[in-house]
């Protein structure tokens, strides 16, 4: 039987799995395979397991759990290995690189951030304020205009559209980039303006959350400042 692994800690972990569930249904029992000084811990992989909401919300839960009684390396989701023996190949294998990963790690938190903007209300902004949009629009309304008009305001749009999203995003991440020891950003989305992951150290974890709210306060109607956190520190291990 393949065994599916929610993370990897040091042998000091507790390792308190009593109360743990993992992913299928009924849900798989956690265990531990042990090298050396490091810790796996895995469960079954059960046969239907799958990006559903019941198997993806059982593992985050087992790595918020295990990371809230210290420190993990918490891997995403999906990750499964033929058996115990090649979970431990990989700890051996990587034991130094794991160790030092964890010692990094301590005391260390992860928030996302995730910045929506209302379609509606950005289209009604950059018309307001954009001379040439305006003119366009005019120039094409009730069917009138040309095909280039039309090609041109829509480009136009689009342009005006991602400048604002970029200054969006590039506000967001000067104000936070000051409370933060490391960052992932994901390419900006049709959904969001800005994606962002960062490390922050667990004592700064209220300096940073006040920060978020701060700045969804200061952008107000229209914009949303989505802010998840504490969090094990997936993005970073």
């Amino acid at each position: 039987m393949s065994l599916y692994v929610y993370a990897i800690t040091k042998a000091s972990h507790p390792l308190d799995l009593d109360d743990l569930k993992g992913v299928g249904e009924p849900p798989a029992e956690l265990h531990v395979v042990r090298s050396g000084d490091l810790r796996a811990v895995v469960s079954e992989t059960p046969e239907d397991l799958s990006m559903g909401r019941r198997d993806l919300e059982a593992h985050h839960e087992a790595q918020e759990q295990l990371w809230a009684d210290g420190t993990t390396l918490p891997l995403g989701f999906g990750f499964v290995t033929p058996d115990e023996d090649s979970v431990r190949a990989v700890l051996e294998e990587r034991a130094e690189a794991f160790s030092q990963r964890l010692d990094e790690l301590t005391g260390r938190v992860e928030f996302n951030v995730k910045g929506i903007q209302d379609e509606d209300a950005l289209l009604r902004t950059v018309l307001e304020e954009s001379e040439q949009v305006r003119a366009l629009n005019e120039a094409i309304r009730d069917g009138g205009g040309t095909y280039e008009d039309r090609l041109a305001l829509g480009q136009l749009v689009a342009q005006e559209v991602q400048s604002r999203q970029a200054a969006l995003a590039e506000e967001v991440l000067t104000a936070l980039r000051p409370l933060v020891l490391s960052e992932k950003l994901a390419e900006p989305s049709q959904q969001y303006f800005v994606n962002a992951s960062f490390l922050v150290e667990d004592e700064g974890s209220e300096d940073f959350t006040e920060a978020g709210r701060e700045l969804a306060e200061r952008f107000g109607d229209g914009v949303e400042l989505r802010l998840r956190g504490p969090l094990p520190p997936y993005s970073f291990v």
